[in-house]
């Protein structure tokens, strides 16, 4: 792997996951500000509580510019580190979603973006993830839970069911999964107190 070409899939993942499309979305359908909404994140969780529409173009579109950045570069990379440059791809699409230059370095929680960034790399882990997910969610009814939860199960999953093919992307999807636990922390605590809003409900931060 080369030092440029490692930089540039970097930048260009980063600024494909850095598009802020809960915000945009918003702001061109009503005019409004989603930071300034319910929980103030910009994943699809709280544009739904303006919109279910809107909050699922959010949640299609952040999981496919996450997708898009691992497609590219599993386009133009070919030879033995192919499957790296695809988990450096998937790792900064995530990262610019965390934390997009456009809006101050505020952006969502990753777990649609992380999802969609890894679905070529790891996709039976990744089915997997998105069973636990629906189960969890549904079950309990607190889409944070799922997501800390799928998060968590991540790195496991992927070991387990040998998605690899070096282990530099094992440890990058470890980052990534300790990425978006952390900026679930808020809602780690409301779940510890008790104090977390259910699906459906029209206040707390849950997720995306």
């Amino acid at each position: 792997m080369s030092a440029t070409s490692v930089l540039v899939t970097a930048a260009l993942s980063y600024l494909l996951g850095s598009i802020p499309f809960g915000y945009l979305l918003v702001r061109m359908v009503t005019g409004e500000d989603v930071r300034a909404i319910g929980s103030g994140n910009i994943g699809a969780t709280n544009v739904a509580r303006k919109s279910r529409v809107l909050g699922v173009a959010t949640l299609v579109l952040d999981t496919a510019k996450g997708f898009a950045a691992t497609f590219f570069a599993w386009l133009v990379f070919i030879g033995p580190h192919r499957h790296l440059y695809m988990a450096v791809a998937a790792l900064f699409a995530v990262l610019g979603h965390l934390f997009p230059v456009w809006l101050k370095f505020r952006g969502g929680k990753g777990v649609a973006t992380s999802l969609g960034a890894f679905a070529l790399l790891t996709p039976k882990t990744i089915l997997c993830l998105v069973g636990l997910f629906l189960l969890l969610a549904v079950a309990f009814r607190y889409v944070s839970l799922g997501s800390i939860a799928v998060a968590a199960a991540f790195p496991l999953l992927a070991w387990a069911l040998h998605e690899y093919h070096e282990p530099l992307e094992v440890a990058i999807i470890a980052m990534v999964s300790v990425l978006v636990i952390w900026k679930h922390r808020q809602n780690i605590g409301r779940l510890a107190a008790g104090t977390e809003s259910k699906f459906g409900e029209k206040s707390g931060d849950q997720s995306s």
